[in-house]
């Protein structure tokens, strides 16, 4: 699952892409619109910040916005920034990867092999959606006890 943080910095970056083009959007804005605590919108702006994502400006009329085009960001950008990795497991990961504790050597590991393929179908997902591009909205799920399970 996706950290509450990158959760907020996928929004955060959607509403700054909403924005492009236009002036400096306020930090108050973003929190507001898109329901994320001030204090940690701040730490994420600013890691965003520090890897060219994101410029912000100070005074009056400052704010956030994007430093590059939405059209050259993918989501599969946004989460390796803010996780570090797509994989679900640590041998599975290309840039950090860690050979798993308590686990079978990794060239016996039919685990490993199954989520290599989750890590590669995910980044081709991933890294074919821009954050320019629209996504279609989805119904929420039914509760559980409304659905019979």
């Amino acid at each position: 699952m996706l950290s509450q943080k990158t959760r907020y910095a996928i929004r955060a970056m959607q509403h700054l892409a909403d924005c492009y083009g236009q002036q400096t959007v306020p930090l108050s804005e973003i929190a507001a619109k898109q329901n994320i605590p001030p204090k940690f919108l701040t730490v994420i702006l600013s890691e965003l910040t520090r890897f060219g994502i994101v410029e912000s400006q100070r005074g009056k009329a400052g704010g956030y916005r994007l430093s590059i085009p939405p059209v050259d960001i993918t989501y599969g950008d946004l989460i390796r920034v803010m996780r570090g990795s797509l994989a679900l497991v640590p041998c599975a990961s290309r840039h950090a990867h860690e050979c798993c504790k308590n686990c079978v050597e990794e060239h016996e590991c039919r685990t490993r092999a199954l989520m290599l393929q989750v890590r590669d179908r995910t980044a081709e997902l991933l890294d074919g959606v821009r954050l320019s591009d629209p996504i279609a909205l989805e119904p929420s799920f039914a509760p559980a006890e409304e659905a019979g399970t």
